[in-house]
């Protein structure tokens, strides 16, 4: 039998699947439930009247969370989920959190860097990080159409010039995201995240939906950590802005409950398409 797997768990669909799994696979796991970031619903009974085994803890404690991780036998580790980026104020590291923000420059340095950098401190713990793709490899996307629409010519060329400009920005730490419309970049990803790029993007809204959102893994990514990931949500957002598609790295990037997504985007006009990262081409 694998060995217990703790989930550290943010917001979203990723860590109930990974739930799911583990109790499919009868995987003994703990969750480690941040506050103010994780889902209720993740850690509440469930239908079959099965606990959930779990502790709520701060972003900022992370020391607790190591011992609640070694007092329940956890060996691996997988981080799944959204994660909102908190104020140093609001975070109050406590101890071992401190030391790790003291070492590696605080909030400051990129998404990146920091989470390959919070790995290497999971492993000196003890703690091997395993990444999402390998515990639910049949969410990751597959090149091509994936989907009954296709792509145009013109969103084609969209798609190439999205994914240049994805790469661009992240090369530099900054985000995995862009959007491209009609030959033109009307969109990159900054802190704020994808929804907030595309709530910005819905103000240019055209007549005829046009234009692509493109997500690619960071050039050289940490892939156990953060990897790209469209889901349900996605697919409302980009309907929102009046986007014609959604291209993701092939091999890349995870499709959240895979098939429902795929329905929810033929339903909205929306074609989703797997990409090579090397062509930014189907």
């Amino acid at each position: 039998m694998p060995p217990r797997l703790g989930i550290l768990a943010g917001g979203g669909t990723l860590p109930a699947l990974l739930v799911d799994t583990c109790i499919r696979q009868r995987r003994p796991f703990f969750v480690i439930a941040f506050e103010g970031q994780a889902d209720a619903a993740l850690v509440a009974a469930r239908p079959d009247g099965q606990a959930v085994p779990h502790a709520w803890v701060r972003v900022g404690a992370a020391g607790r969370a190591v011992r609640l991780l070694r007092r329940e036998g956890v060996r691996d580790l997988v981080m799944a989920g959204r994660m909102r980026r908190p104020s140093l104020v609001s975070l109050r590291p406590d101890l071992w959190a401190l030391r790790f923000l003291l070492r590696h420059c605080g909030l400051k340095r990129g998404d990146d860097a920091l989470l390959r950098a919070l790995i290497e401190a999971l492993g000196e713990e003890g703690f091997t990080v395993v990444g999402v793709d390998s515990l639910l490899p049949d969410l990751v996307a597959q090149a091509g159409v994936l989907g009954a629409v296709q792509p145009d010519a013109a969103a084609l060329a969209d798609v190439r010039l999205g994914v240049e400009a994805a790469l661009s920005i992240g090369a530099r730490d900054v985000g995995q995201a862009a959007v491209a419309r009609r030959g033109r970049v009307i969109g990159r990803e900054g802190r704020e995240g994808t929804d907030a790029m595309l709530a910005a993007c819905a103000g240019e809204r055209p007549g005829t939906p046009s234009g692509v959102l493109v997500k690619m893994a960071k050039p050289g990514q940490e892939r156990r950590v953060d990897l790209p990931a469209i889901g349900l949500g996605t697919i409302a957002a980009a309907a929102r802005a009046g986007l014609a598609g959604i291209a993701v790295e092939a091999g890349g990037a995870l499709l959240v409950e895979r098939d429902g997504l795929i329905a929810a985007a033929d339903a909205a006009g929306l074609f989703v398409i797997g990409v090579e990262a090397t062509e930014g081409r189907p």
